[in-house]
């Protein structure tokens, strides 16, 4: 007897459907699973006959061929053990065959037959509202990310004894529901502000000026000035996420397996700081079965180097693409995947090998060719990505004692969201979104100067040596500071302070 069942396997981010096809015939008893199945797949067939026998049904004792439709994809990971489960009771006559055609099915099994949570099921949701069948059926832990899509009814089950009990009797149970919008009121909370940060007003203005514009931004101090307390609560000041972009995030950390909350969502902007000897395929995606990387698991948040010129040459050269087309292109003999990458650069390094250079109570004993040298580790073309980079500076002792409440996460990010949305209303016709986006004809139909703008701006070029690169930067980065103060023009106030985010130029140039 043959039995058909319907389950959903994963490429990339993109789920597809897979029938599954359960042939039980006379002959000697063995499992035969044919369809371009991994390792982890070869393995259900033991988990199934566990699974199967100790939720009180009986093992067939015939020759059991299960086939994987399409079989010119390769199916991965212990998500069909449901399904083919299922099937094999079905095809085995144990269950009525009718009862599983209307309902798709997910699942690692245990040994006892309970219901493990897998990766995906929001990808896999997300494609199932172009499918004929809009239920689903699978572990209780997967609920609340798969009742995230609207149209798709959830059963959550926590057992294969109990599934079966489900088919047989549907009514019996309704499907679960949740409000998304509720659950991201829940969740969006931060347990970490800028009140907290004593003193560094100047690299807290910085900050709030990269995030307002999305600039890149490096950060330049010795050990312990504060530089990773900063970045650390860089997306408390970023714009709250819409539902499409919390979908999005969530997603990627679905198919990745790094939700860690028990809701299914994140609501929170992310911020990923990998370790400095992180390899290329880490920090872009990809491998043996290809999985998005830190840049994607950033992704609407923000990506946090430390310890910049530590990194693997390759790995930071790899950035260089992501950072400017806000995606990351993966090309394997299986085939080619696109994974979203658009994120906040923030790094951090010392301003010199020994780290003392701007400190006040450690002297430096590096020679300005060997600081240069240290700077130089980070190439051209990485640098030409990053807009602000700003030195800071071991806080003081008066304002470590301090006791007056600096100011908050939630009153900078209201300034940072109106910045934006004049951003957006003036960029939406060129399909971008802030200033650090703009290209050269873009800069100079909304980057207007006043007189004295100009003069200021011209006598910075030549006193500080600065590039034609540099300018640009500049340029923008006043722009935004113009948006903030929600004025037109670019005034000689906007420049002077755009010019002092430039700290780097007086090094290497």
């Amino acid at each position: 007897m043959i039995s058909k069942i319907y389950s959903f396997g994963l490429f990339g981010l993109e789920a597809y459907p897979v029938e599954i096809e359960i042939d039980c015939s006379n002959g000697l008893p063995a499992v035969n699973l044919v369809g371009l199945a991994d390792t982890a797949v070869k393995e259900s067939k033991e988990r199934v006959r566990s699974a199967i026998k100790n939720s009180g049904f009986a093992w067939p004792a015939q020759r059991i061929t299960v086939n994987l439709a399409p079989s010119n994809f390769k199916k991965e990971g212990p998500c069909f053990d449901l399904a083919i489960a299922l099937g094999i009771l079905a095809a085995s006559g144990q269950i009525d065959n009718r009862i599983i055609g209307g309902y798709s099915f997910l699942g690692e099994l245990s040994l006892d037959g309970q219901l493990r949570p897998v990766h995906g099921v929001l990808a896999i949701g997300l494609s199932m509202s172009g499918c004929p069948t809009k239920n689903l059926v699978l572990p209780d832990e997967n609920s609340k990310e798969a009742a995230l899509i609207p149209g798709i009814s959830a059963w959550p089950l926590k057992n294969l004894k109990e599934v079966v009990q489900f088919l047989t009797d549907p009514i019996s149970r309704k499907p679960f529901k949740i409000n998304p919008e509720e659950l991201i009121r829940k969740n969006a909370k931060y347990s970490l502000d800028f009140s907290e940060v004593k003193g560094q007003y100047f690299a807290k203005r910085a900050i709030e000026v990269a995030v307002s514009g999305g600039h890149n931004i490096v950060l330049i101090g010795p050990p312990g000035s504060g530089k990773t307390m900063l970045a650390k609560r860089i997306p408390t000041i970023m714009p709250s996420l819409t539902l499409e972009e919390t979908l999005q995030i969530t997603r990627i950390h679905s198919v990745a397996g790094t939700l860690l909350n028990g809701d299914g969502l994140i609501a929170t902007r992310p911020f990923r700081s990998p370790h400095h000897s992180i390899s290329d395929v880490a920090l872009i995606g990809g491998g043996a079965t290809i999985k998005p990387g830190e840049i994607s698991l950033a992704h609407y948040g923000v990506l946090f180097l430390d310890e910049l010129p530590e990194f693997n040459r390759k790995a930071l050269e790899a950035l260089r693409q992501p950072l400017e087309d806000n995606s990351i292109c993966i090309s394997r003999i299986r085939g080619t995947l696109v994974f979203p990458a658009c994120f906040l650069l923030a790094a951090a390094l010392n301003p010199c090998p020994c780290g003392n250079y701007f400190s006040m109570n450690k002297p430096c004993h590096c020679n300005p060719g060997k600081i240069r040298n240290y700077l130089g580790k980070i190439s051209g073309p990485l640098l030409d990505r990053i807009d602000i980079h700003i030195e800071i500076p071991q806080v003081k002792y008066q304002q470590l004692i301090a006791t007056e409440e600096a100011e908050s996460s939630l009153a900078i990010r209201q300034r940072v969201e109106k910045a934006r949305l004049i951003q957006r209303e003036r960029l939406q016709e060129s399909g971008l979104f802030y200033n650090a986006q703009m290209q050269g004809r873009l800069i100079k139909k909304y980057c207007l100067l006043n007189q004295g703008a100009r003069n200021l701006i011209r006598l910075a070029i030549s006193e500080l040596n600065l590039s034609a690169r540099a300018y640009d930067k500049i340029l923008k980065i006043a722009r935004t500071i113009a948006d903030l103060k929600q004025e037109e023009i670019i005034s000689e106030e906007h420049v002077a302070e755009a010019v002092q985010y430039r700290s780097l130029d007086k090094h290497l140039n």
